[in-house]
C-alpha cells in the first residue's frame, strides 16, 4: 500500500518535481513502447485531424488579417512543437479562433512584424509561467468569464466573415465592432448573389455532412465542393488568389526575426499578455476535454511550457499565435489516436499538403472559407452553456454579461480583466456572507498525474461502506477550481466504483464554475457507469444546483444514510465487484 508521503509528488526546488516537466511524448513511448499497430493507429489519426486542420488553419489566418500560408505554417511549425512537447497525450496544436479578435488587431495597428514580436513575447511569458508552476491556478478562470469571451469571440469571428459571406466590395473592414457594421451597411448594395450562392452551399455542405455523416472531414467537403463549383461555372467569386496573389499558399519556411526595441516591448506588452492568456487558458480546457473523453491525465505546466515554446517558434517562421485545439483534439480521440505522435503526424501531412496543393489552394473561393469560420463561431458560442449561467445566480449573470459586452465592444484585454475582478469580488461577497466556512481548505492544489495514484485512505468511513460504493465528501465553498478535486476522487478510486457518494454538509455556497466541474464529473462518472448520489446539501446550494440542471442526472437525499442505502442498492442492480 502507498503511504500519504509517496503519493505526493517530490519536490525539487523551485520548480518542484522535474518529472511534471517532461513531455508526454517521452514518458508514453518509455513507459509502452511503440508498435506498428500505434503507429498505424496515430498515422491515420493524424491524417484525419490534417484534413479538419487545413481549411481551419487558411480560414482562421485570413481572418486574421495574415495570409493562408502563414495558418497552415503555424499548424505545421506549432503543431509539431505542442505534440512533441506538451503535457497531454492527445494534444493537436494549431491556429484557433480564440486569437482572431487579438491577432487582427496586432496586425492592423503593428503588422506582421509586430504580432511576431508580440506572440513571442506571449511564449515566453508562457513558459516562465509553466517554469514557475502557474498552470494549476490558470484552471481556476471563474466559468462566466471564460463564458463571456468566448462567446464574445464568437459574435466577432462572425461579423468578421459578413463582407466574404456577402461579397461586399470593400478594401478593409473597421477593426471596432460597431464601426465594422457601419461600413457594411454602407456598402450593402454591392452584395454579390454569387457569393451569396457559394456560402449557402458551403454552409449547407457542412450541416450536411456533420449531420449525416460526421466521420466524414465535413468542411474539406464544403471548400472542395465550392472550388470545383467556381472554376467550372466560372463564377465571379473572390477566391484566395484573387486577393492574396497565386503564391498565397506557398510556404517558404525561412528563419525571420522581428524588430526588437525597448519601446515595441512596452507597447505590444498588454497584447502579449493577451495572447499568453488565451493560449494558456484554451490549451488547458483543450486538454482537460481530452482527459475526460480518455480518462488519461494531462501535465498542465508541461503544457504551458510547450505551448510557450511553440509561440516562441511559429513567429520565426512565418507563423501567428497558437495554441491547443478542441475540436482538433476530440477529433484526434474519436480517429484512434494512441500517443503524442499522431500530432506529429498531423503536422508532417499538412506540410506535405502545403507542397503539394499549393496551386490548387489559391483558387479556394473565400466565402467557402467564411462559411467554415461562421461554423466555428457557432460551436465556439457557448449557446446552451450561456443561457444555463444566464439563470444561474445574479453574480454570475454580472459577471457573464459584462465580459461579453466588453468583449465584443470594447477589447478583450479589458474584457478579460474586468470580468476576472469581477469574478473575485462576487467570490468574495459570497464568502462574506456564507457562514460556517471550515478553515485550513487548500483551494489550490498541486499539479499532478498519473504519476503517482491519491491514496485511497484519504476517504472517510470506507470500513462503513457497501461493497462497490465510495464516498467523497466535499469541504468549503465549491467554486472555480475547489471542485477539481472530484476528478481526483474518481482516480483514487480506480477501478470505478458502481455508486459515488457526494456529501455536501461542509459546502456552504456553489458557484456557476462550481457547478460546471461538478458537471463534467457526472458526465465522466456516467461513461464508467457509476450511479451519484448528493446528499446533505444545503438549501443555497441545492437551489444553485437545480438551477443549472445538475439534479436532473442524478439521486439526492437529505441524509447521509440515505444516500448510503439508495447508493448500495444501485451497486448490487449493476451486479457484481469490478475487477
Amino acid at each position: 500500500m502507498t503511504s500519504p508521503e509517496d503519493s505526493k509528488p517530490a519536490r525539487a526546488g523551485l520548480f518542484g518535481d522535474w518529472r511534471l516537466f517532461v513531455p508526454k511524448s517521452v514518458t508514453v513511448l518509455a513507459q509502452e513502447g511503440y508498435s506498428f499497430a500505434k503507429l498505424r493507429a496515430d498515422a491515420l489519426a493524424g491524417l484525419t485531424v490534417s484534413i479538419v486542420a487545413v481549411p481551419l488553419a487558411m480560414a482562421i489566418a485570413i481572418a486574421s488579417g495574415v495570409t493562408p500560408a502563414q495558418g497552415l505554417i503555424t499548424a505545421v511549425v506549432a503543431g509539431f512543437l505542442i505534440s512533441a512537447l506538451g503535457g497531454s497525450r492527445f494534444q493537436i496544436g494549431g491556429p484557433t479562433g480564440a486569437f482572431i479578435v487579438v491577432v487582427y488587431g496586432v496586425v492592423h495597428q503593428y503588422g506582421y512584424d509586430g504580432l511576431a514580436l508580440a506572440t513571442m513575447m506571449a511564449g515566453a511569458i508562457l513558459i516562465v509561467a509553466g517554469l514557475m508552476r502557474v498552470g494549476a491556478w490558470i484552471k481556476y478562470i471563474p466559468e462566466p468569464v471564460v463564458t463571456g469571451f468566448t462567446a464574445g469571440i464568437a459574435v466577432i469571428i462572425f461579423s468578421s466573415q459578413i463582407r466574404d459571406l456577402f461579397g461586399l466590395d470593400m478594401a478593409e473592414a473597421p477593426a471596432d465592432f460597431i464601426e465594422k457594421m457601419a461600413a457594411f451597411w454602407a456598402v450593402r448594395d454591392t452584395v454579390s448573389l454569387p457569393t451569396i450562392a457559394i456560402a449557402l452551399g458551403a454552409l449547407g455542405a457542412i450541416l450536411l455532412v456533420t449531420r449525416f455523416a460526421p466521420r466524414l472531414p465535413g468542411m474539406l467537403i464544403a471548400v472542395a465542393g465550392a472550388t470545383l463549383a467556381v472554376s467550372l461555372f466560372n463564377l465571379p467569386v473572390e477566391t484566395i488568389g484573387s486577393r492574396f496573389g497565386e503564391s498565397a499558399a506557398t510556404v517558404l519556411l525561412e528563419l525571420r526575426f522581428p524588430q526588437v526595441t525597448f519601446e515595441r516591448l512596452q507597447q505590444l506588452l498588454p497584447s502579449a499578455l493577451t495572447i499568453a492568456f488565451l493560449a494558456g487558458v484554451e490549451s488547458l480546457l483543450s486538454a482537460m476535454v481530452a482527459d475526460g473523453m480518455t480518462g488519461r491525465r494531462h501535465r498542465s505546466n508541461c503544457e504551458i511550457v510547450a505551448q510557450g515554446v511553440a509561440n516562441i517558434a511559429a513567429p520565426l517562421f512565418g507563423g501567428i499565435s497558437a495554441t491547443g485545439a478542441i475540436a482538433r483534439t476530440a477529433t484526434n480521440i474519436r480517429a484512434g489516436a494512441q500517443t503524442p505522435l499522431a500530432g506529429i503526424f498531423h503536422a508532417l501531412f499538412v506540410l506535405v499538403f502545403m507542397l503539394a496543393l499549393g496551386p490548387l489552394i489559391a483558387q479556394i473561393p473565400l466565402a467557402s472559407l467564411a462559411a467554415v469560420l461562421a461554423v466555428v463561431a457557432w460551436n465556439m458560442s457557448e449557446r446552451e452553456r450561456f443561457r444555463q449561467l444566464l439563470l444561474g445566480p445574479a453574480g454570475d449573470r454580472v459577471v457573464l454579461v459584462a465580459t461579453f459586452l466588453l468583449t465584443v465592444l470594447v477589447d478583450l484585454t479589458v474584457a478579460i480583466e474586468v470580468g476576472v475582478v469581477l469574478g473575485a469580488i462576487v467570490f468574495m461577497h459570497r464568502m462574506a456572507e456564507s457562514t460556517a466556512i471550515e478553515h485550513g481548505v487548500s483551494l489550490i492544489e498541486r499539479d499532478q498525474d498519473d504519476f503517482s495514484r491519491p491514496n485511497r485512505e484519504n476517504y472517510e468511513a470506507r470500513a462503513e461502506l457497501p461493497r462497490n460504493v465510495e464516498m467523497f465528501e466535499l469541504h468549503g465553498p465549491l467554486f472555480f477550481g475547489a471542485a477539481s478535486r472530484l476528478n481526483d476522487a474518481l482516480d483514487a478510486a480506480f477501478p470505478p466504483p458502481r455508486a459515488f457518494v457526494l456529501r455536501f454538509r461542509d459546502v456552504p455556497l456553489a458557484d456557476a464554475s462550481g457547478a460546471s466541474a461538478l458537471e463534467r464529473f457526472i458526465k465522466r462518472c456516467a461513461g464508467h457507469g457509476v450511479e451519484i448520489v448528493f446528499c446533505e446539501m444545503r438549501p443555497s446550494v441545492r437551489a444553485t444546483l437545480a438551477k443549472l440542471g445538475l439534479l436532473e442526472h442524478v439521486q439526492a437525499t437529505e441524509t447521509y444514510d440515505e444516500a448510503v442505502t439508495l447508493a448500495a442498492i444501485a451497486a448490487e442492480t449493476e451486479g457484481g465487484p469490478r475487477g
